[in-house]
């Protein structure tokens, strides 16, 4: 088993799961379809599943379970992916006093998400008995709720809670700092490596938004309504598309992201450095390949991901420094400049205010100022002061 990408007549991608014969499985493959065009997820997305379904199938061929009833075990499953390494042979079981497990808690929970929804799906198409789901997802109705909590028409809902599910540690992605931005900045040998930088971290778009941008996409006039755009100032519209570089933008509804004259400066001298260069003549990309081949094809976000730790070695930063980095830096900024929860959701493209919160880290100094602004309870100094 292992999971292959598919490349529609229509130029969509999607990835499936093959198994020894080189031939798809037909249920993953209808699942996997499904996901990335019923649902509108990222070819991404559906290479990840592919991975986590191919790694299920892959057990339980090797252990002669039957797949449409092995969630049963998955127990088992766990204890498998933790010890069990290996590519796409047939992985070798770690043992012993004292093995380190081969998977992160966290990749794990990621491929048991996967299975849930291969499974489900599965139940659904009818591959599966329906017994699976309560071997999958714990099962109680709202009946079991105060009256308060039930539904309002009194008809009956279930409640499902994710058996299986391993304790993550929490870890914070950190953010770029204002010193380590600059010297990126400062590193950069082109125009165009300059813009990427400051769409990262000053307008906060992800890697795969900045490879996906279109020329249509950059309002920098002050009055934009010539474009047919009622946003008012310079702006970066940011827009889902199906994109042959494999740019993906995360956020299903479009939104703009205003820019500052950096950004604006930055992108004027990158058309300028495209034109000397002729390359992309023809492209509505807004970044494409100026020193490496294909020159003029549009740049892809791996290749974005790349120019960012390349600048990090050159600027002689002590550590390694991502694009998503720069994201929650721009984010962080946002909050240590008062911005509120609402704006710095909008901004960044969620769909919700609470998914704002992990790209949050208050500076230092910005906490202690809140302390000192409520001071010390009077009561409190008095009883001191005696």
């Amino acid at each position: 088993m292992r999971a292959f990408p598919v490349k529609m007549p229509c130029g969509s991608r999607y990835w499936t799961v093959l198994d020894e014969r080189w031939e798809p499985v037909p249920v993953a493959d209808r699942f996997l379809r499904e996901l990335r065009f019923g649902r509108d997820r990222a070819e991404s997305t559906t290479e990840a599943y592919a991975r986590s379904v191919a790694l299920f199938l892959r057990w339980c061929g090797q252990t002669g379970r039957d797949w449409t009833t092995a969630a049963g075990e998955l127990g088992l499953f766990i204890t498998w992916l933790t010890f069990a390494e290996g590519g796409e042979q047939p992985l070798r079981v770690v043992a012993g006093t004292g093995a380190s497990p081969v998977r992160s808690t966290r990749r794990i929970n990621r491929v048991l998400v996967a299975v849930r929804g291969f499974m489900s799906f599965a139940v659904v198409d009818g591959a599966a008995p329906g017994w699976v789901l309560g071997a999958l997802y714990e099962l109680a109705s709202r009946r079991d709720l105060p009256i308060e909590a039930q539904n309002e028409d009194g008809s009956l809902g279930l409640r499902m809670r994710s058996r299986h599910r391993l304790s993550e540690p929490e870890t914070n992605v950190d953010r770029a700092s204002d010193a380590e931005i600059v010297a990126l900045f400062m590193a950069c040998r082109s125009a165009r490596d300059r813009l990427i930088v400051l769409l990262l971290a000053c307008a906060g778009l992800r890697r795969g938004a900045v490879a996906g941008l279109r020329r249509e996409d950059m309002h920098f006039a002050p009055d934009n309504g010539v474009l047919g755009c009622d946003v008012a100032g310079a702006h970066v519209h940011v827009v889902r598309r199906e994109n042959a570089n494999g740019a993906w933008a995360k956020s299903r509804r479009p939104y703009a992201v205003p820019a500052d004259f950096m950004v604006v400066q930055a992108y004027d001298q990158y058309v300028i450095e495209r034109h000397e260069h002729g390359a992309g003549a023809a492209s509505d990309f807004v970044l494409v390949n100026l020193f490496r081949a294909p020159i003029g094809g549009p740049m892809t976000p791996d290749a974005i991901g790349d120019l960012i730790e390349r600048l990090a070695v050159r600027a002689g930063l002590a550590r390694r420094i991502t694009p998503h980095m720069l994201r929650h830096g721009f984010g962080s900024n946002l909050a240590d400049a008062g911005a509120s929860l609402d704006e710095i959701q909008m901004l960044l493209g969620h769909a919700h205010a609470g998914s704002a919160a992990p790209y949050l880290h208050p500076d230092t100094a910005r906490l202690r100022a809140a302390v000192e602004r409520v001071g010390t309870p009077r009561a409190i100094a008095q009883q001191v002061a005696r």
